[in-house]
């Protein structure tokens, strides 16, 4: 079962806690033997599923949006993001330079085209800027890519 992620970063923290849970839940699902996840590893429920699906015993896939994608994510994720990148069985590349809203669609893209499933941490609000969850899910729901969202009841972004 091949498994992709999108989802809002800056979570609150109480929020990001029940987001963790309920990313376990769903890659605990998945027997470790038939598990890929594929993910753009940003700070968030990209890293955090990407870590689900290692400690799970899946193999992990990244799709690196543009050459200048690790430098444009926060400083203290840095190490994280490497540790995930030395930990992929395969890396995908877009072919872009710059990490802007039209890579990170074009990455999310290819990450779609990859799985059988997409995982959504979504609000269900639209998005906030070209290339956000909401056109991720979009884009999945045009291309029959079954989405299944993980939003916390009550839970807000701001």
């Amino acid at each position: 079962m091949r498994v992709g992620i999108t989802g809002h970063r800056g979570l609150p923290a109480e929020v990001e806690e029940r987001v963790k849970r309920a990313i376990s839940e769903v890659v605990s699902g998945i027997p470790a033997a038939d598990l890929v996840g594929i993910s753009c590893i940003a700070d968030g429920p990209d890293a955090w599923f990407a870590q689900a699906v290692l400690r799970h015993g899946g193999a992990l896939e990244v799709v690196v949006p543009a050459e200048k994608y690790r430098d444009s994510l926060p400083e203290w994720h840095h190490a994280v993001y490497d540790d995930l990148m030395h930990r992929a069985v395969q890396v995908h590349e877009t072919g872009l330079t710059e990490s802007d809203s039209n890579a990170h669609m074009v990455g999310s893209e290819i990450l779609v085209g990859l799985a059988d499933e997409l995982v959504a941490v979504w609000d269900g609000e639209p998005a906030r800027g070209y290339g956000g969850t909401a056109d991720v899910v979009s884009y999945a729901e045009r291309t029959g890519v079954p989405v299944r969202v993980v939003w916390p009841e009550g839970a807000s972004r701001d």
